[in-house]
């Protein structure tokens, strides 16, 4: 297996990374990610020096690149991560979510087709697979009762998640018009060690030793289904060696929880493990205005991958929580060096990011120019 993983250096890729790089079947595994604001190679530390391990930074935005690294390297096997996948950003930037989640994911697929489908280039050594990682906000919002299935219609109501329907079809599109040995997941809520600090956990975790007013959406009576980050890693592995082509699978954690009831653990686990801050953290719970098309509750029905590949969740939610409320008391230099990073790209309009931005825009408008000129 020449594997590779996009999104390598964000939260869930970097711990699937770790969780893989080590088995037998893996050949070569190749890191493919452009390292936005949430993407850092601090994060990869264990593997680094690994033999297996070739890292190379690239936008999937950049669609000759995208197809130059499956052809240098031979690639069999994809695990497509790479995402903007922060509900709030989506709200307030919407194009970023477009251009690197449906466009990122086109230039992908369209990648493994020349590669694994055109005559004069097919890896005719191994059997080729694409593993596509989704989320279970493409299904919307349920009510009271009731849990997402994959048969489940999408009814997308954010930006965020309009994007990862658009690129679930296109995945499934590909599939069932070019043969592409596609498998699509899609997970509830990730938790655990590394997450970039703006998602439920990480923020509350910060506000709470930075002892600040801790924000809470709406009434705080929001559900989601949790699901530890180690978890989810194997989850996917098994999708991608033992799914079934052309399958989607739901992978989730069997922990619906409230906002509200997540943040009082939060609060009493830095009570208890961080004495020294002077304890009952719940007084700064803040309910503030909530966001717009905040789904009411998303809950996972994980039975197909249960009962096909035999996968279920290893971790209880509150050890996973202790733990991940554990490795931010312990890793505040992380917290400080991914965070300032992300400050320092977002107000730097000359920063890297925004220079690669401004290339791939004058590349799309030389080939338009290009494409008129021949219809002329």
């Amino acid at each position: 297996m020449r594997l590779l993983v996009t999104g390598g250096a964000g939260f869930i890729g970097s711990t699937l990374i770790e969780q893989v790089i080590d088995r037998a079947e893996v050949e070569v595994l190749v890191n493919l990610d452009c390292l936005t604001y949430a993407g850092h190679l601090e994060n990869l530390a264990a593997v680094v020096s690994h033999p297996k391990y070739i890292f190379e930074k690239v936008d999937l935005r950049e669609k000759p690149a995208v197809l130059d690294v499956l052809k240098r390297h031979q690639i069999s096997h994809v695990m497509h991560l790479a995402a903007e996948s922060h509900v709030d950003r989506s709200i307030t930037g919407p194009g970023d979510f477009i251009q690197t989640n449906v466009v990122g994911t086109f230039n992908l697929l369209e990648a493994c087709r020349v590669l694994w489908t055109a005559p004069a280039t097919r890896n005719t050594q191994h059997a080729p697979r694409f593993l596509h990682a989704s989320t279970d906000e493409v299904y919307g919002s349920l009510g009271p009762d009731g849990y997402f299935t994959e048969t489940t219609p999408y009814a997308p109501n954010s930006p965020y998640s309009a994007s990862k329907a658009a690129s679930d079809m296109l995945v499934r599109a590909y599939h069932h018009t070019y043969g592409l040995p596609t498998i699509i997941t899609n997970c509830s809520n990730n938790y655990g060690p590394r997450q970039f600090p703006e998602k439920l956990i990480p923020v509350t975790i910060q506000s709470l030793l930075a002892r600040k007013p801790t924000p809470v959406y709406g009434d705080g009576l929001n559900v989601r289904d949790w699901l530890y980050v180690r978890d989810h890693a194997e989850a996917l592995w098994t999708a991608l060696t033992r799914g079934r082509m052309g399958e989607t699978y739901n992978i989730g954690g069997h922990n619906e929880w409230q906002n509200i009831r997540i943040v009082e653990l939060i609060c009493d686990l830095v009570d208890e493990l961080a004495p020294e801050l002077g304890g009952n953290s719940r007084k700064l719970i803040t309910f503030v205005k909530d966001r717009p098309g905040h789904d009411r509750r998303y809950a996972i029905d994980a039975s197909k991958i249960k009962k096909e590949l035999g996968w279920t969740p290893a971790h209880k939610f509150e050890q996973g929580l202790r733990e991940t409320v554990q490795w931010y008391l312990e890793n505040q230099e992380w917290v400080r060096k991914v965070t300032t990073r992300s400050k320092t790209e977002i107000r730097n309009p000359k920063s890297e990011g925004g220079r690669k931005q401004k290339r791939i825009e004058r590349t799309e408008k030389r080939s338009k120019r290009g494409r008129l000129r021949k219809s002329r």
